[in-house]
């Protein structure tokens, strides 16, 4: 479907980098990343939980490594996945020059927590010698001390000032293959730190509102926050932090890129939330039609709506379209265009059918 003037979005130009063959910032896709929540040094359950957000759509994948046996493992668990890897490193920054030698291509480094600014230099001589990149990860609950002495709380000014002082460290050691972050649990904390550190660098921004919640409220937490962000052209690379299966992560993810009309994946569902006129059962047909096309990753837009109020129009802006009328008699559309009636009975047959033939029509 043509995308009207009014709906796109405006994205700050930043510098590209690479994450592994995945590209982050300039012209490219704004990429979708998870983590996975299993023992790193579990390699089997590691490698299934990575292949699993692979095909969910990850672009990027993040791992724990709090020992050197995690490291070590990294070295197993990259031979057997596509997507880049990167080593999420806290406190030891030894562990970030061994993960970089088994083969991680992104290196998460904490300034709350990673220690003095040679240690840094340590992880930067790592990165150069093993091309990897690197992510500033600033993060409100686990400012420096001497930050949190000076603003008194987190705040965006302290978060902002942890990550220009990072940035300066990676350019004053000729290191410029970096992304940043400066994530808080507050929407209003880490947006304002997001939008001032937008203004003061032009290095990719990796947006992510943390230790958002479970799965209904931390997506919507993260809608809230990401949203506000990337509809003001911040941000180049999303995760959607999750209590929940990290595969939850990445749907939302594109949850939230499909509605701004930035990026789509699968089917996109527009659909009523059903009341005395609907025709159908629209709660229950959507919650099937959900889980029989979990599996199409071209996109589609589909419209499903229980009456003659909006499903004529909602129909006309998608490419499937369905709209129940009155005795038994809903009618389907083709982009926009009256095709047939169909029975409720029928409903999920056809429009499965429907959708996956115009799956076959956008790929050949």
């Amino acid at each position: 479907m043509e995308i009207r003037p009014h709906r796109i979005i405006k994205r700050k130009k930043t510098r590209q980098i690479m994450v592994g063959k995945v590209p982050v910032g300039g012209d490219s896709v704004i990429s979708v990343q998870s983590m996975t929540n299993t023992l790193t040094t579990d390699v089997a359950a590691t490698i299934k939980q990575i292949i699993e957000l692979e095909n969910a759509g990850a672009d990027i994948v993040r791992v724990s490594c709090p020992d050197e046996d995690s490291t070590k493992a990294l070295k197993d668990i990259v031979k057997e996945v596509n997507v880049p890897i990167v080593a999420d490193i806290h406190f030891h920054h030894k562990r970030a020059i061994e993960a970089a030698k088994m083969g991680a291509s992104c290196l998460r480094i904490n300034p709350g927590n990673i220690g003095s600014s040679q240690r840094v230099i340590e992880i930067i001589k790592a990165a150069k010698d093993y091309n990897c990149s690197i992510r500033i990860g600033v993060n409100a609950g686990s400012l420096d001390k001497t930050l949190l002495e000076k603003y008194k709380e987190p705040c965006p000014e302290a978060l902002t000032e942890s990550a220009m002082y990072n940035i300066k460290l990676m350019e004053d050691n000729d290191f410029f293959n970096f992304k940043i972050s400066v994530k808080s649990s507050d929407v209003f904390l880490a947006v304002k730190s997001y939008e001032q550190l937008s203004e003061a660098c032009d290095y990719p921004l990796h947006v992510g509102i943390t230790e958002a919640g479970g799965l209904l409220t931390g997506s919507i937490k993260s809608s809230i926050g990401i949203g506000r962000l990337l509809m003001q052209g911040i941000g180049d690379t999303i995760r959607v932090s999750l209590s929940a299966d990290p595969v939850e992560e990445i749907k939302a993810g594109y949850e939230i890129l499909k509605s701004l009309n930035i990026r789509s994946r699968g089917v996109q569902i527009v659909s009523c939330p059903s009341c005395a006129r609907q025709a159908f059962p629209v709660i229950e047909t959507v919650k099937i039609l959900e889980k029989k096309l979990a599996h199409i990753k071209t996109p589609v837009t589909l419209s499903i709506i229980g009456c003659v109020v909006n499903g004529p129009g909602e129909a006309a802006q998608t490419e499937i379209g369905l709209t129940g009328g009155g005795q038994d008699n809903n009618l389907i559309y083709l982009s926009g265009v009256p095709h047939t009636k169909v029975p409720s009975a029928d409903i999920i047959q056809k429009i499965v059918q429907l959708v996956e033939d115009k799956v076959k029509e956008k790929v050949n």
